[in-house]
């Protein structure tokens, strides 16, 4: 008898722990979703790219921009793409950060 209740109570404290852990990931992406709704894109045409590494500079210098959540680079086209908080940052200081590693980075109309 005792151990269909061992059993029983394992098997609740799985199901039980395993709502926790769906609520808490509900909560976390309930977060991410509204910090994604307040986030703002900008590109950027970006000058003096002439090797396969030169986008690596230019994407490490604008995520050193606090606020700055992510960088795409297209080579072929010179075209920077990137994701930012606009309560962190703008898109004159992220420019300004790939102008001040040798690429000038002018802002395109959207």
């Amino acid at each position: 008898m005792n151990r269909k209740l061992i059993i029983a109570a394992a098997f609740g404290a799985i199901v039980l722990g395993g709502l926790t852990v769906v609520a808490q990931s509900s909560d976390e992406a309930t977060a991410r979703i509204a910090e994604e709704a307040t986030l703002t894109s900008a590109t950027f045409s970006v000058e003096n790219m002439t090797c396969a590494t030169c986008p690596i500079a230019v994407s490490k210098a604008m995520r050193r921009v606090e606020g700055v959540k992510s960088v795409e680079i297209d080579y072929e086209t010179k075209i920077a793409t990137v994701v930012f908080d606009p309560d962190e940052t703008n898109a004159s200081e992220i420019g300004a950060a790939s102008t001040g590693v040798g690429y000038p980075a002018a802002l395109l109309e959207s």
